[in-house]
């Protein structure tokens, strides 16, 4: 029985411990959500400064909640990590997009491919509101261009035909991503065709 005592206080150590971490982690994984949400409001309005400045925060946060639980697999996969992780990915991801810049990839941002393309597909979501933006702007050739970008990955993202478990529950996004892109077409397609009519009319 004296051996019981001693399992007992090795199971309640390492418990502990892992309370510590997940508590660690989730606290580390709200502040990342607000940093990248913070990000992409600095994208929409054009802060590039300030967004650079919010990801470089992220990332440090990111790194800390994956390091807290790079000894327990099942909590570094567990949803609200990989959910922070997502996060971290679009805002990268709508930056590179909005800017023009290259479109860095899952290893340099940390992540796995299931978290990559779910964070593409929202990031290609969040690119409506600065068509939208940009159309409001008279930018028309500007919100082409994104809608063009839209388009790629929506057809990137419906060559990934496999189960939700391992994509992340992908399929469902994607389904998302098809509303928000036709939805975005209208509205650029209307706003170049009023611009045409108007050309014409002041010719």
């Amino acid at each position: 029985m004296d051996r019981l005592e001693v399992i007992g206080e090795e199971i309640r150590a390492d418990l502990s411990a892992r309370d510590a971490a997940r508590d660690e982690a989730l606290r580390r994984s709200r502040e990342l959500v607000r940093l990248c949400a913070t990000a992409i409001r600095a994208i929409h309005r054009e802060e590039w400064d300030a967004a650079g400045q919010l990801l470089a925060q992220a990332d440090g946060v990111a790194a800390g909640m994956v390091d807290a639980v790079a000894a327990y697999p099942d909590l570094l996969y567990a949803g609200y990590v990989q959910d922070g992780l997502k996060e971290l990915a679009e805002a990268h991801l709508v930056l590179a997009m909005v800017t023009g810049a290259p479109l860095p990839e899952p290893a340099a941002l940390g992540v796995s491919s299931a978290v990559y393309l779910n964070g593409l597909c929202e990031a290609a979501s969040e690119l409506r509101r600065r068509c939208l933006d940009l159309l409001r702007q008279d930018r028309q050739e500007e919100a082409e261009r994104l809608l063009s970008v839209m388009e790629a990955v929506y057809d990137l993202l419906m060559t990934y035909d496999f189960p939700d478990v391992v994509t992340g529950g992908l399929r469902h996004r994607v389904d998302q991503l098809r509303g928000v892109l036709e939805r975005t077409r209208g509205d650029v397609t209307q706003a170049l065709l009023q611009g045409r009519l108007l050309a014409a009319l002041t010719r």
